[in-house]
């Protein structure tokens, strides 16, 4: 349980058309048949794309998808990330550090205890031929729930 199983999944889809697609089709099932239990919890995957970011919260407590990211931060707990996400996105996004164009659709997700998501970060610029394993060292946790962006490789 840690962001590196999240971190595969992601670099699996990047580089896999076909399970891209149907990780965004049925996450639970994509995950479960790359090994990882997720439990009997409805797991919905978010591509980010130039249109559009998604940014997941738990409004109620902290609904996480744990088998995936590991434990979550503290933050992902308070009542003002869970309170102000809904209500000021673009805000809560610049304060880490992720400031997108107007041109950008914010979408916010509510997990629940049934539901739970995972973002697909857009893969980064010049990572083309890379292999899943040096891909999945690009993606981080915040990248996975939408408070940050994948890495940018090294010059």
């Amino acid at each position: 349980r840690s962001p590196s199983n999240g971190a595969a999944v992601v670099a699996r889809a990047w580089t896999d058309p076909a399970f891209r697609e149907a990780l965004l089709a049925d996450a639970s099932a994509a995950t479960r048949e790359m090994g990882f239990d997720i439990g009997p919890m409805r797991l919905i995957a978010l591509e980010n794309t130039d249109n559009v970011h998604n940014i997941v919260v738990c409004t109620l407590c902290s609904c996480y998808p744990r088998n995936l990211l590991g434990l979550p931060p503290d933050w992902y707990k308070s009542r003002a990330y869970r309170s102000r996400t809904v209500k000021e996105p673009r805000k809560v996004l610049s304060e880490f550090g992720v400031t997108l164009p107007d041109t950008v659709t914010v979408r916010v997700h509510d997990s629940t205890a049934e539901m739970r998501y995972i973002v697909v970060p857009a893969r980064p610029e010049g990572t083309e031929g890379w292999s899943e394993k040096a891909l999945a060292q690009l993606v981080t946790r915040d990248s996975m729930i939408g408070t940050g962006l994948a890495r940018q490789p090294a010059a």
